[in-house]
């Protein structure tokens, strides 16, 4: 997963194209691209983008990049999609293939929360849970979601309002802030990119 996020772009493209062999066949033939960037002159790609030739597949995988973070199960993802759990089960066994990690890191999570009735965040905020001894599988589901989700919460969005003559200015402090907000470090093992813009309104700087 490292990889994937140093290598930017496209990263729900990037996923669909490791979880389904089809949609990794049909980049790999340069039947479809997993990004493009036009150049002078282009106005399209040469080929499909793999978002619009595999939609079905991309969306698939969006939901699991986000559900799986925030401890979504096989049930919830059912669902979501409307599909037997069976299917959403071994979807999601498909998308932990490649990320041992992220299943170990789950693994972690539960075991503190049920161990010590609490998880930290990276900057050591704790979340309190009442202890589970003898509590049944509803409610030993919903703690060990949430012992996955409080530690990765993320607002990806900031709207600041400010006067014009210093938006230049503001813009570069706010760049700087979530590049690095760990007291002003960066401490985690990928760089925060950060897409910042001003304007008039909300609807211009979209």
């Amino acid at each position: 997963m490292l990889e994937a996020f140093k290598a930017g772009g496209d990263f729900h493209s990037r996923t669909a194209m490791n979880m389904y062999q089809h949609v990794r066949d049909a980049v790999e033939e340069k039947k479809v691209l997993l990004e493009w960037y036009p150049q002078p002159g282009q106005d399209k790609p040469p080929v499909p983008l793999l978002k619009d030739a595999f939609g079905a597949e991309r969306r698939k995988a969006k939901m699991l990049n986000f559900s799986i973070a925030y401890g979504k199960t096989a049930v919830g993802l059912s669902q979501d999609w409307n599909v037997e759990v069976r299917e959403a089960r071994d979807t999601l066994k498909i998308w932990h293939r490649d990320r041992k990690e992220v299943s170990a890191w789950q693994k972690k999570q539960k075991a503190l929360a049920l161990k010590k009735c609490e998880v930290y965040t990276l900057l050591g905020r704790s979340r309190q849970f009442p202890n589970m001894t003898h509590a049944g599988p509803g409610q030993k589901g919903h703690v060990e979601r949430a012992a996955i989700n409080a530690p990765v919460q993320v607002h990806d969005e900031v709207i600041l309002e400010g006067p014009t003559e210093s938006a230049e200015e503001a813009k570069a402090i706010v760049v700087e802030c979530m590049s690095k907000p760990f007291y002003g470090t960066n401490i985690l093992k990928v760089d925060l990119a950060v897409d910042a813009k001003y304007a008039k309104s909300w609807y211009a700087a979209k």
